[in-house]
């Protein structure tokens, strides 16, 4: 399995970005994805995930109202939506699959991950 993730770069506060993270190597839509974030001395922490049907989104309270998590089965991509972007977002993004269909909140229900893409929100 592969996961590429793109869209990162330097935004100013209350801007947007759309990652992207396609992935190749087995059925897309048979395992959820999830989307992580890890800021410079902090611990890896999850951002916001989808289920491998779609049907099932999840989030944290930080990110709420701000961040949507979709995905395209037909083209095995799930994206990030960020918007209202504030300099506590700035962090290295990773896109992670699941071991199975539900949405993986936690580090240990990820059986792959991206290499990660830089967000970084200027103030």
């Amino acid at each position: 399995v592969q996961l590429q993730a793109s869209g990162g770069g330097l935004v100013q506060a209350g801007g947007s970005l759309r990652l992207s993270c396609a992935a190749s190597g087995r059925t897309f839509s048979s395992y959820g994805m999830g989307w992580f974030r890890q800021a410079p001395g902090k611990e890896r922490e999850f951002v916001a995930g989808i289920s491998g049907s779609g049907g099932s989104i999840s989030s944290v309270d930080s990110v709420k109202g701000r961040f949507t998590v979709s995905r395209d089965n037909a083209k095995n991509t799930v994206y990030l939506r960020m918007n209202s972007l504030k300099p506590e977002d700035t962090a290295v993004y990773y896109c992670a699959q699941g071991s199975g269909s539900s949405t993986p909140y936690m580090m240990r229900m990820c059986a792959y991950w991206g290499q990660g893409t830089l967000v970084t929100v200027s103030s």
